[in-house]
């Protein structure tokens, strides 16, 4: 299904030209350039601490020599306190200064002429560090081409340019979380003009990565370190453009600051259609068997008496079908119009996306709730409007998540690329707000499975104790007993958990298990209610309604 291939693709592949952040200093800092005080310190707060080091307020007039920090200490790139900000905003500072002596970082100073005439041109390699270049060089290792224009723009007459290399391996920095590429040789490039910020260039810094021959299922882009995103800092790719080739790769930035070349997982190009022509088919077969299992629930509801309890269940499965029938249309409506429509309609779509896809996981929550109820729970309690207060709760909480999300400008344009650098475009959460992703799909989605799968469980041991005790007459044939079991599978959702499996080199044959199961999950639902509800015999013999009318009367036996 196409909802299930896109979600799957935006946790694989980088965004494409996200809008350019703004870079805002640490408010309040021990550095030595002057800065605010701290409005946090402003209550009477004397210090805070990071990797056993003190963070004092700036006081003015006072000297401070270089920080002094451990070799190695993962707080300072992970941690979002106040005092880690603090101590990471002086320790980029520092790496651009020059007086820094740490171990992993090589750095080149140059003064350049305001009234330069040439380029400058620099190489650097992961173990050698920044040099001049020679113009006669050749060799394997990367470039740094710098445009006069940098220089003419500034006020000195002789400008400093400082190129530092940092194995991030020996620094433990410049590490984003749940970041799902590799950066180049753990090598990040950083440079700075003058003391002056650079951006908006019109003719770009170019830097050339060399590297061996990629694999085909990588796909490298350039980006940059900015401290403004996420708790600690993050890569972005705004305002670089990429230029891939065999064995170096060329990325053109219009701004400096510290550069790498990110290595991220993707998809070749013609996997990636025949897994969207899969999905869009799915599509279609899912929704006609949407169509054909309400009609049937329906039917059956009017046809033929059953007790509450059932009456209740097949409202249940008809509301969770009708969302996996909007969730497919929503999806369909998507990869149809994204790319084609204006920002406005695109975030409408995204959060409508995002809405079937939230209910569809709800629904699969109260399905999960009701098995426990019946099976856990035997002796239920009768709840006034149960079935409309489901309903309420299925389609409403959904509405809040959406309507937060929506107010904080979390949907919109989402591009991914192939390897091939094709770009495949979703109205769906932008890239700024991944996080919102993680928390309202993965993790929603990871709670609900793990509870229906401890159900699963349940249900599975007391339909086979009930068989071998002889509770339920008439065995049924195999082929039918499988049906049943991979029904109420896809009724709990367990389909869906394949897209944790979908990371990595070898995820491709996974992708395609994941898109074919899930285009069937409508079929399986359907059978599965073909077999188990419709009446052939005066008793539904093993049905679920046996075995929790039999569970009920040994209960009340027992008591």
């Amino acid at each position: 299904m196409n909802l299930f291939l896109g979600t799957i693709l935006l946790l694989l592949m980088p965004p494409v030209v996200p809008p350019i952040p703004t870079l805002t200093p640490v408010l309040w800092c021990l550095v030595v350039t002057p800065l605010p005080s701290s409005p946090a310190l402003g209550r009477g707060d004397d210090s805070l601490s990071c990797c056993n080091v003190t963070v004092e307020p700036k006081k003015r007039g006072r000297g401070f020599g270089i920080l002094q920090l451990p070799q190695r200490c993962p707080q300072l790139g992970s941690s979002h306190s106040s005092a880690c900000a603090c101590l990471r905003d002086r320790w980029f500072r520092e790496v651009q200064g020059l007086h820094s002596r740490l171990v992993g970082l090589k750095k080149l100073l140059l003064n350049v002429s305001r009234a330069a005439v040439r380029d400058v041109l620099i190489t650097f390699s992961p173990t050698e560090g920044p040099s001049t270049l020679n113009t006669t060089e050749k060799g394997k290792a990367g470039k740094i081409h710098l445009p006069r224009e940098i220089f003419r723009s500034l006020s000195s007459q002789i400008v400093r340019v400082v190129v530092t290399v940092l194995n991030i391996q020996q620094l433990g920095m410049f590490k984003e979380v749940n970041q799902a590429g590799q950066v180049l040789d753990n090598t990040v490039v950083g440079i700075t003009v003058g003391n002056t910020s650079i951006s908006g260039l019109r003719d770009p810094v170019q830097l050339t990565f060399t590297h061996r021959q990629l694999p085909r299922d990588v796909t490298p882009q350039c980006v940059f370190w900015d401290p403004s995103k996420g708790q600690a800092g993050g890569w972005h790719s705004s305002g670089c453009v990429t230029q891939p080739g065999d064995q170096k790769t060329v990325c053109s930035c219009d701004h400096l600051t510290f550069f790498t070349l990110l290595l991220n997982p993707a998809l070749d190009s013609p996997t990636a259609q025949a897994l969207m022509a899969v999905a869009t088919a799915g599509c279609g077969v899912a929704m006609a068997f949407s169509i054909f299992t309400v009609a049937f629930c329906l039917f059956i509801r009017c046809r033929f008496r059953f007790e509450e309890t059932v009456r209740i269940n097949l409202g249940l499965h008809m509301n969770l079908v009708g969302s996996l029938f909007l969730l497919n249309l929503a999806f369909l409506l998507n990869s149809g119009l994204s790319g084609r429509t204006q920002p406005g309609t695109c975030k409408v779509l995204g959060g409508l996306t995002h809405y079937c896809l939230l209910c569809c996981f709800t629904w699969t929550a109260l399905e999960g709730c009701q098995l426990y109820l019946l099976f856990v729970k035997v002796l239920g309690v009768y709840i006034h409007h149960y079935l409309a207060k489901l309903c309420l709760l299925g389609w409403g909480l959904p509405i809040l998540v959406v309507g937060v999300a929506g107010a904080i400008g979390s949907y919109g344009e989402y591009s991914i690329q192939t390897t091939d650098h094709q770009v495949i475009a979703l109205c769906w959460i932008t890239s700024k707000h991944v996080l919102l992703h993680y928390i309202t799909n993965c993790g929603y989605f990871s709670l609900i499975f793990l509870f229906n799968m401890a159900l699963f469980g349940v249900v599975t041991q007391k339909s086979c104790s009930l068989q071998g005790t002889g509770a339920v007459q008439g065995g049924r044939k195999p082929w039918k007993v499988a049906l049943v079991a991979a029904g109420l599978f896809c009724l709990l959702g367990a389909t869906w958990a394949l897209a944790f499996f979908t990371h990595g080199i070898s995820s491709a044959p996974v992708l395609y298990l994941f898109t074919i199961l899930n285009s069937l999950q409508g079929i399986f639902i359907f059978m599965w209610l073909v077999i188990l509800y419709y009446p052939k015999t005066k008793e539904t013999t093993g049905s679920l309604s046996h075995i929790i009318r039999h569970d009920k009367n040994t209960t009340v036996s027992q008591e």
